[in-house]
């Protein structure tokens, strides 16, 4: 059953905003997305009334879910205030006796700090991010390659691609299907090579635009880590999007991460980005796991004669610096794009080859720095 605009919007209009209008008279909702069931839109209100409106936004993702024919929902609250705005004047309330306006709702003081909100995934002994500073240093691919070893080393392992505006993880693993949900409404990751596997690029189109604020990305990653059933795992490995923003932020916010590890090519190039990925992890205390040198050198399969194309050994020498575990080198190799490609993973598909052997032992190393949290034989 197909899900209409219109549909969403007469659920919404049932629902008061803080100050009792409808919420599709209130002026805070975004455009509307709905297709093959699956709705996205945000609630956009002053920052310091957000707060009051966080009860509404639950309130309309329930009515949403409760449409017939919906079968995943994500409503966003995003707040924001312009650079030296004050908050507005306290209009007269319209609602019922004794209910505040949405400003009167504060926040409250101090200086807590964000990462006490940090909570364990119940069922998932250790969350661990593989991050680069920059696109195109083949971190996707290495994240996906990093977890099927880890599974080879008699782990349980599930993989999260929280890349919202470009995921991979459909095209990696050659998955097409649209998740499922449970009695208590939670996502079922899919699964294949032994891995559970969830992305933003299972409820959307290929080449759908997700033309998002920065709120609602952290919205979606905090909804495909919490609202998802992993189940019982003892490594939850997550494809963080290029950068040091918005979801890097709300991953380490969220839960408390038991490392990163750091992709970079050798050049110079990426290596001042791979610095800023890493100086941002220290800086929101998650330990460091090593760095990863990928696409480090080709070797002609005809003549056998190695090329350094992008140069050699700069992110072994950078781990050396920063006193960080260095944990392989990855060669520029056509099986390995070949395989991506056709989403048939190298590991999986070639598991006796030299590449495959590489992925393994860079994943007994991030093993052995996770004996403290997770059961190792």
């Amino acid at each position: 059953m197909s899900v209409t605009q219109q549909q969403v919007l007469d659920s919404l209009g049932r629902i008061k905003s803080p100050r009792g209008v409808a919420l599709t008279n209130a002026n805070v909702l975004s455009a509307i997305s709905a297709s093959d069931g699956k709705v996205f839109f945000s609630i956009n209100v002053e920052a310091a009334e957000a707060r009051a409106w966080e009860p509404v936004r639950a309130e309309a993702e329930a009515a949403v879910r409760a449409i017939p024919g919906v079968t995943t929902v994500m409503v966003a609250l995003t707040a924001e205030r312009k650079p030296g705005s004050a908050p507005p004047p306290p209009p007269p309330s319209r609602g019922a006796p004794g209910v505040q306006p949405a400003h009167a709702h504060k926040p409250p003081q101090g200086g807590t700090s964000p990462m006490s909100r940090q909570s364990e995934i119940p069922g998932i002994a250790a969350v661990i991010a593989v991050a680069s500073g920059k696109g195109g240093v083949g971190k996707s691919t290495t994240a996906l390659n990093l977890a099927l070893g880890l599974r080879d080393l008699g782990l349980k392992v599930g993989l999260l691609d929280a890349d919202i505006y470009g995921p991979s993880m459909p095209r990696l693993t050659g998955l097409r299907d649209k998740p499922e949900l449970n009695a208590e409404r939670k996502m079922i990751p899919l699964k294949r090579f032994g891995l559970a596997i969830m992305s933003i690029g299972f409820l959307v189109e290929e080449e759908t635009a997700m033309i998002w604020r920065g709120p609602m990305v952290m919205s979606a990653v905090t909804q495909m880590l919490r609202d998802v059933e992993w189940g019982t795992l003892d490594v939850l490995v997550v494809d963080m999007p290029p950068g040091t923003g918005d979801a890097q932020l709300t991953l380490a916010q969220n839960v408390p991460l038991k490392g990163a590890v750091i992709i970079s090519t050798p050049q110079d190039l990426s290596l001042i980005d791979a610095r800023r990925g890493l100086a941002m992890f220290r800086k929101v205390n998650v330990p460091v796991l090593g760095i990863v040198e990928n696409m480090s050198y080709f070797q002609c399969p005809h003549c056998g004669t190695r090329s350094d194309i992008f140069g050699h050994g700069g992110a072994r020498h950078e781990a050396e610096k920063l006193g960080v575990p260095f944990l392989g080198e990855i060669p520029l190799h056509m099986a390995i794009r070949a395989t991506s490609d056709a989403g048939n993973p190298l590991v999986d598909s070639e598991p006796d080859g030299p590449h495959a052997a590489i992925y393994r032992a860079i994943a007994g190393q991030v093993r052995d720095q996770l004996k403290s949290v997770i059961a190792v034989a």
